[in-house]
C-alpha cells in the first residue's frame, strides 16, 4: 500500500505560481497619503499663482510610488515625470541626490547606466509629513479620526511613529549574482505573497527574481536532491522548523553564526522558540520567515447560539463536537489533518503532546521538554507510551464528529472546510487563516475565536508552533554566499515581513511587526498569536527539530492510518510503528 498522501495538492494551490505576478502596490496608509498629494497639488497648482521652481514635490511623488510599487525608476523616467525641461529636471534631480533623499545605484557592472531610489531619509520624511498633514487638517476642519465622517485618508488616527514600520529600501549595492537571485519556497499564503511582490523585490536587490514553490513533502525532496549537486541549484532554500536537525546533521546547510556575528545581527527580535528551531547542535543555520503556531479554531457565533462555551480540554472538544454535529443539515464538528502520511503524522505527534508526551524520550525540563542537544536514548520513539494510546483513543472519538471526507483531508481542506462553514470548528495553521480572515464572503469571517491546543490528562496549555527558515545551502557557490547573505536578510526583515502580512499573509516571525498598528488592524488572529508567544504557550517539542524526526512523523501517519480506516487495533498500529522507528533511528546511529 503507498505511504504517499492522498491528494495531489495537501496544501492548497500556491504551488502555482504565475510566472509574472500581479503587481499590486502596498496596501498602506502611505501610498494613499501620496495619491492624496498629489491630487492636493495639482489643485494647488491650479488653483494659486506660485513658482514651479524644480517641481521637487512631483518627482519625489513618483519617485515613491514606484518605489512601492516596485517599478523601475530611471534618471529620464523622473524627469519626464517632472513636467520639466530635460536640463531643468536634471538639475533638480541632481540637487536631491546631493541632500541624501535619492540613492543612484548602477544597473550594470560598468555603472553606466543607474535606477533611482527613494533612502531610507526620503521614506522616514514622508511618512512623518503624513502624521503631520493628517493632524493638521484634523486640527483645521474640526474632524474627528474617530467619528468615522472623514474621508479615508484621514480616517485613521495617527499613529505612534515607533510602532509603525517603514516601507523597505532598496540595498545600496545591487546583489552581485549572475543569473539572479535562486528561492525555493514553500506554497503558501505568505509565500505567495513573497512572489507577489517580485517586482519590488527586483528593485530592492538590483537583480532578477527567480521563485520555485513546492508543497511540504515535494519540498523536503527537491532540498535534498539539490544538496546532491556540486554546486547548488537555489541560493535561499525555505525549511519547514522540524528539518533542521535532519538537514544540519547531514552538513546540508551553511552556518550562519559567523555572519550574525560579524554584522552585529539583532535577534531579539524574533519569536525565541522559532529562532531556536533553526538551531543544530549549537549552531544557527536559518533566520525565520513565518511562524505559524497551529491553533483549534472555532465559530464564536454558532457556539454562542448554541449555550456552548470554547472548548479547553480534549473531554469539552469532544462534547462541543457532538453537540455542533449535525450531518443532515451538511454540517460537522471538526476539520483536521487525517490524511495519509505527513498530515496525520502531525496530528498524531500534537495529540501526544496533548497528553504530556513528545514523539520522542526528549529529557523535561521546567514543565518543557529539552530537544536542541537531544542524543542517544532521549531519540528514543515513544509509540508504546500511553500518550500515544490515548492519542490514538482521542481520534477515534473526533472522527464521529468529523465530515465524510475526512481520511482525506490535510491542511488545505480542513481550512477551506471551515471557511465555506461546513465545520464548527477546525485545527489549522494559521498560514491559512486567510481564507476565512480575509475573506468576507466567508460565513467564518470576523466569527473566529483562536485557542491553543486543548489539553488531555498529563498535559498542558500549549500552541505546537509550525512555520518556516530561510536557510542557504552548504553547497553554494562561495561567489554568491556574501549576496546570499544579504538577501536572507533583507527577506526575514521586519519591514519584509510587514509587505508580506500587506499583501495577503497573516503570520509573522517577529514581535515588532505583530506591534504596527497596520497589521494589527486585519486581523484579531495577529494579536492572538503575539499574545500565545509572550506567555510562551508557542512550543516546538511536540515536533522537535532532531535528525530522523521526519521518518518519525511519517511512520506514524500511515502506521496510524490503519486504525482510522478501521483495519487495525490501535495496540497493533503502535507497536508496528514502534518497530519500523527503532529499526529506522538505530541504522542511522541516532541510539
Amino acid at each position: 500500500m503507498s505511504d504517499l498522501p492522498d491528494e495531489s495538492h495537501p496544501e492548497g494551490p500556491y504551488d502555482r505560481l504565475s510566472e509574472t505576478p500581479r503587481p499590486k502596490l502596498s496596501n498602506t496608509e502611505l501610498s494613499r497619503f501620496i495619491d492624496f498629494i498629489e491630487k492636493f497639488e495639482d489643485v494647488t497648482e491650479q488653483s494659486l499663482s506660485i513658482s514651479q521652481g524644480y517641481r521637487e514635490l512631483r518627482m519625489m511623488i513618483h519617485l515613491m510610488r514606484n518605489h512601492l510599487a516596485g517599478r523601475l525608476t530611471t534618471p529620464t523616467s523622473l524627469a519626464d515625470a517632472s513636467g520639466l525641461s530635460y536640463g531643468t529636471a536634471k538639475r533638480g534631480i541632481e540637487s536631491i541626490i546631493k541632500r541624501g533623499l535619492i540613492l543612484s545605484r548602477p544597473r550594470t557592472k560598468s555603472g553606466k547606466t543607474v535606477s533611482l531610489h527613494p533612502s531610507h531619509t526620503m521614506i522616514e520624511e514622508w511618512e512623518n509629513y503624513a502624521n503631520r498633514i493628517k493632524a493638521l487638517l484634523g486640527d483645521t476642519l474640526g474632524l474627528d479620526p474617530k467619528s468615522g465622517a472623514t474621508s479615508r485618508i484621514i480616517l485613521e488616527e495617527p499613529y505612534q511613529s515607533s510602532d509603525v514600520i517603514s516601507p523597505p529600501a532598496v540595498l545600496s549595492q545591487r546583489l552581485d549574482m549572475k543569473g539572479g537571485l535562486r528561492v525555493l519556497m514553500h506554497a503558501d499564503p505568505t509565500f505567495m505573497a513573497m512572489h507577489n511582490l517580485k517586482r519590488q523585490l527586483e528593485a530592492i536587490f538590483g537583480v532578477g527574481v527567480t521563485n520555485k514553490a513546492k508543497s511540504i513533502d515535494s519540498l523536503r525532496e527537491e532540498i535534498l536532491a539539490n544538496a546532491r549537486y556540486a554546486h547548488s541549484h537555489y541560493d535561499i532554500i525555505t525549511c519547514n522548523l522540524p528539518w533542521f536537525g535532519e538537514l544540519a546533521s547531514q552538513d546540508m546547510l551553511l552556518p550562519l553564526d559567523a555572519f550574525i556575528e560579524r554584522d552585529g545581527y539583532d535577534v531579539s527580535d524574533f519569536h525565541p522558540v522559532a529562532f531556536k528551531s533553526s538551531r543544530y547542535a549549537g549552531k544557527q543555520y536559518g533566520i525565520p520567515v513565518q511562524t505559524t503556531p497551529e491553533l483549534l479554531c472555532y465559530r464564536k457565533d454558532i457556539l454562542e447560539s448554541a449555550g456552548l462555551k470554547p472548548p479547553t480540554t480534549t473531554e469539552q472538544l469532544i462534547r462541543v463536537a457532538r453537540a455542533l454535529h449535525d450531518p443532515g443539515k451538511g454540517f460537522y464538528g471538526i476539520a483536521w489533518n487525517a490524511a495519509r502520511g505527513t498530515p496525520l503524522g502531525h496530528t498524531f505527534a500534537f495529540l501526544m503532546a496533548k497528553f504530556g508526551q513528545p514523539l520522542i524520550n526528549l529529557q523535561r525540563i521546567d514543565g518543557s521538554y529539552e530537544f536542541e542537544n537531544a542524543t542517544g536514548d532521549q531519540l528514543r520513539p515513544m509509540f508504546l507510551s500511553d500518550a500515544a494510546f490515548r492519542a490514538c483513543e482521542y481520534m477515534l472519538d473526533i472522527l464521529k464528529y468529523s465530515p465524510p471526507n475526512i481520511l482525506h483531508m490535510s491542511w488545505y481542506e480542513r481550512t477551506r472546510c471551515y471557511a465555506a462553514g461546513e465545520v464548527g470548528m477546525a485545527y489549522s495553521y494559521t498560514s491559512l487563516a486567510p481564507l476565512f480572515e480575509l475573506n468576507e464572503k466567508s460565513p467564518a469571517w470576523h466569527n473566529t475565536g483562536f485557542l491553543p491546543h486543548t489539553v488531555g490528562n498529563h498535559g498542558r496549555s500549549f500552541v505546537p508552533i509550525g512555520g518556516y527558515s530561510l536557510a542557504i545551502p552548504a553547497n553554494l557557490s562561495e561567489e554568491r554566499v556574501e549576496s546570499a547573505w544579504a538577501a536572507l536578510r533583507h527577506l526575514t526583515c521586519r519591514s519584509m515581513s510587514k509587505l508580506y502580512i500587506l499583501n495577503g499573509s497573516l503570520v509573522t516571525s517577529r514581535f515588532s511587526v505583530s506591534r504596527d498598528p497596520e497589521v494589527t488592524a486585519l486581523s484579531p488572529l495577529i494579536e492572538a498569536v503575539d499574545e500565545m508567544a509572550r506567555k510562551d504557550l508557542l512550543q516546538a517539542w511536540p515536533r522537535p527539530p532532531v535528525p530522523g524526526i521526519t521518518d518519525l512523523i511519517h511512520i506514524a501517519g500511515n502506521e496510524i492510518f490503519e486504525v482510522l480506516d478501521g483495519r487495525r487495533s490501535i495496540k497493533k498500529a503502535l507497536s508496528l510503528a514502534q518497530d519500523r522507528a527503532d529499526r529506522v533511528m538505530r541504522d542511522r546511529g541516532f541510539y
